[in-house]
């Protein structure tokens, strides 16, 4: 029981700051403003470790690999830190499979999380600094469902449709992770 409360706030606070470094990747890619309360989260919460990786990992073209890095650096303590309280009688040797298959299961997450906003507020119709993030977030991704998806009734059902393969390619990350550990 111990292991599985300390799993999971690990489990939570990795997630949290990984997903930030994984948001400021991805906002800076789509060359979205960090002047909203989104981008003053991500700051925050990423700027401790991002800024001083900045200095030994050089952006690539859009790519600031030094917030990719941070993400993975801290997948791999996550994963260090449970193996700690697992025992060393498991190698090492599957740590970076499962900090790679945790931060693909963190980007994953974090984009379902992004549709349910965007989808959340979309009904509401307001026009805040938020929701314009959230939609320069989505569009790129909801951009091919709905070339293949029309609209059914007036209604855009490719949100939906996207968290539905979203949530399958979670099952197989899932599942692919968990055969690692085997």
């Amino acid at each position: 029981m111990l292991f599985q409360i300390i799993s999971f706030l690990l489990d939570v606070a990795s997630g949290l700051l990984t997903g930030a470094c994984l948001l400021r990747l991805y906002m800076q890619w789509q060359r979205v403003s960090f002047a909203n309360p989104v981008g003053r989260l991500v700051f925050a919460l990423t700027n401790w470790l991002v800024l001083p990786l900045r200095r030994l990992v050089p952006a690539v073209g859009r790519w600031d690999l030094s917030c990719l890095s941070a993400a993975l650096l801290l997948q791999l303590v996550q994963y260090l830190l449970l193996w700690l309280l697992l025992g060393p009688e498991m190698g090492l040797a599957w740590l970076p499979w499962m900090a790679i298959f945790g931060l693909a299961r963190v980007a994953v997450s974090g984009l379902m999380g992004l549709l349910i906003v965007y989808a959340v507020l979309s009904w509401m119709q307001t026009r805040s600094p938020i929701s314009d993030v959230i939609a320069r977030l989505c569009e790129p991704l909801l951009r091919p469902v709905r070339r293949l998806l029309p609209l059914v009734g007036g209604l855009d059902l490719s949100p939906l449709v996207l968290l539905v393969l979203l949530q399958v390619l979670s099952i197989v990350l899932g599942h692919l992770q968990a055969s690692v550990m085997m």
